[in-house]
C-alpha cells in the first residue's frame, strides 16, 4: 500500500475515532442547533487532551524506534564483520591445503655446451 495513502487513512481513523469519543462524552441535547457553552468547552479540552496524548506518543515511539533501528543496524555491521572474517579464514584454509597437496616439479637448467648445425 503507498505510504501516503496509509498514513492519510490512519489519520481519518484516528479522527473519526476522537470524534465519535468526544461527541458521546460531551453532547447531551441533540435538540439544539449548536453547541451549549459548557459542551463547547467539554469538545475542545476532549479533543485537546487526544492531540496531546498522540503527540507525547508518537515522541515515544520515535525514539524507541531510532532506538531500535540503530540496534539493527549494529547486529547487521556484526554479522557482515563475521561472514567476512569466516570468508577470509575459509579463504586461508584453502590456501593451507592448495600449498600441502602442490608438488614442486625442479625444472632443468639448460645445458650449455655442444650445439650441432
Amino acid at each position: 500500500m503507498d505510504p501516503n495513502l496509509r498514513n492519510l487513512k490512519d489519520f481519518l481513523t484516528l479522527y473519526n475515532k476522537v470524534t465519535e469519543l468526544c461527541f458521546s462524552r460531551c453532547v447531551d441535547n441533540l435538540s439544539q442547533r449548536d453547541l451549549g457553552g459548557q459542551e463547547d468547552i467539554c469538545v475542545d479540552r476532549c479533543v485537546t487532551k487526544f492531540a496531546r496524548f498522540n503527540q507525547n506518543m508518537m515522541k515515544v515511539y520515535v525514539d524507541v524506534q531510532t532506538t531500535i533501528n540503530a540496534k539493527r543496524l549494529e547486529e547487521v555491521e556484526e554479522n557482515a564483520r563475521k561472514a567476512e572474517q569466516l570468508q577470509k579464514e575459509q579463504e586461508n584454509q584453502r590456501l593451507k591445503e592448495a600449498a600441502a597437496t602442490t608438488v614442486l616439479t625442479p625444472v632443468q637448467p639448460p645445458v650449455a655446451g655442444n650445439l650441432s648445425m
